[in-house]
């Protein structure tokens, strides 16, 4: 009877056990959307830009010589690197996880019980040789090995070694978003530089022109043919275009810093052709076709693995519902008394044991963590869907960009020409009195003004040539 009743316990707790295992919560599925839209504005050309390594992409060596230098000197990529080290060895870590657990053991102690206990009656009967006893207090000494494994039933540790594998893969490729960033970024610094450069200069030559027609004016006040007020209007004029070379200047330091931050180095000048800025030409970059991003960005691969170690995570913390085995063993040596440590076998001592545990009340925790990674998993198809979709429409801003830009740039190149010749005009019909000082003045600050603009045009062409290699996946490989 009594065996009976202890066999239907042992299986009622199975039962209760493979229910429990059994019935998992309601979770949200949802599957990741790959679909992009089959070209760019109407071109199917596979041609890709992104395939350009970046050295050969730029054509500018000081530009190649400032990014080399940021390769190896950049503070946040060098984070980065540290992020794979620690990710690669959590590979190991999981790895290690599942194989048996082996550790020495070495011990010494003492121990005295009360002679009217269980043990002490016990040891109190025990003759080591004729007439002697157990030693009391009784000595322990014991050296050996101690071995545990869990056995992988439901695939958990090895679900979550292969998690570790693709964070890992993951950090490699935000290693990658970030030297692609990087190299845009100081593309982007660099082109600006030189457009400042070629602004100061503009306005230097500006202030010159000024300075000259104010001159004109002071010789015409004396000849009574203008007053003191155009006198003070052009003095006004040259003292306003000074005021804006210093607030350049000030632009040229901010930008040179920026970039010695990328490059990990203190303040110093940028090496740089200053006069060659008006002559580049944006290089013709081929967009390819939209499916081409989902392997060419690094932020959309290293979502995807993201995405992947989620949805592992999630197998994992459903397998914590089901039963666990574990085994572990002893094997060594064990006596009272040094002299006896190594005899065999009487000091020899081993166990061998297996556990099968499983969750029966109170599964709210493992439950929450099931759930959490479930939640976890569905932000990562989230996050992978939306970085698709950024990649798409960054692609198509920077296309767009690049037509419009050009269109923009042709037509200020136009009125800088138009401008330019108006004010040798204005000078010779003011000479002539067929112009007054008002339309002089007006002349030379919108020919100004449309040198600027034509040099900020430029510096967005190129930046927005190096947007789109950047947003195609280029200059990591």
């Amino acid at each position: 009877m009594l065996k009976n009743s202890i066999y239907k316990s042992i299986g009622f707790v199975l039962i209760c056990a493979a229910y429990t295992a059994c019935k998992l919560p309601e979770v949200a599925q949802r599957s990741e959307n790959k679909q992009v839209p089959l070209n760019f504005a109407g071109s199917v050309d596979t041609l890709n830009s992104s395939h350009v390594k970046w050295s050969e992409f730029f054509k500018d060596q000081y530009l190649v010589n400032l990014i080399d230098t940021a390769l190896k000197n950049n503070q946040e990529l060098n984070i980065t690197l540290q992020e794979i080290e620690i990710a690669r060895n959590e590979i190991r870590i999981k790895k290690g996880e599942l194989l048996p657990g082996v550790n020495y053991k070495l011990g010494a102690g003492i121990e005295k019980v009360g002679r009217y206990t269980s043990s002490g009656a016990g040891d109190a009967s025990t003759d080591i040789t004729p007439g002697r006893e157990v030693p009391d207090p009784l000595a322990d000494y014991n050296f050996g090995l101690q071995a545990s494994w869990e056995a992988d039933i439901w695939h958990k540790l090895r679900n979550g070694k292969q998690a570790a594998v693709n964070r890992y893969l993951s950090t490699v490729e935000g290693k990658h978003f970030v030297i692609s960033n990087l190299i845009a970024e100081i593309a982007n610094s660099y082109y600006e530089l030189l457009a400042q450069d070629n602004e100061l200069e503009i306005v230097r030559k500006n202030i010159d022109l000024q300075n000259n027609a104010l001159e004109l004016m002071k010789v015409q006040k004396q000849a009574t043919r203008v007053t003191e007020l155009a006198v003070r209007k052009f003095e006004a004029e040259v003292l306003n275009s000074k005021s804006l070379e210093f607030e350049i200047q000030q632009k040229v330091t901010e930008t040179e810093n920026r970039i010695n931050l990328l490059l990990g180095r203190y303040p110093q000048e940028i090496a740089r052709d200053k006069g060659k800025f008006a002559d580049l030409v944006p290089p013709v970059v081929q967009a390819g076709i939209p499916a081409q991003l989902l392997s060419n960005r690094p932020d959309i691969k290293k979502a995807e693995f993201e995405l992947t170690a989620a949805k592992l995570d999630v197998k994992i913390a459903k397998a914590q519902f089901y039963p666990s085995l574990g085994i572990s063993a002893n094997l060594g040596f064990q006596a009272f008394n040094p002299a006896y440590l190594i005899r065999i076998p009487e000091s020899l001592a081993y166990s061998l044991a297996g556990d099968l545990v499983g969750p029966l009340i109170n599964r709210n925790g493992i439950k929450a963590e099931y759930l959490n990674a479930n939640a976890r998993q569905l932000q990562a198809v989230y996050n992978y869907e939306r970085s698709i979709l950024t990649g798409y429409l960054e692609v198509a801003n920077q296309l767009s960009g690049i037509s419009n830009l050009q269109k923009s740039y042709e037509l200020k190149a136009k009125q800088v020409q138009a401008l330019t010749q108006s004010i040798e005009i204005s000078n010779d019909l003011f000479k002539s009195a067929r112009a007054d000082y008002f339309e002089v003045l007006m002349t030379q600050r919108d020919a100004l003004q449309s040198r600027l603009e034509l040099i900020e045009t430029k510096k967005q062409q190129l930046n927005a040539v190096v947007n789109i290699y950047r947003a195609l996946g280029g200059g990591w490989n």
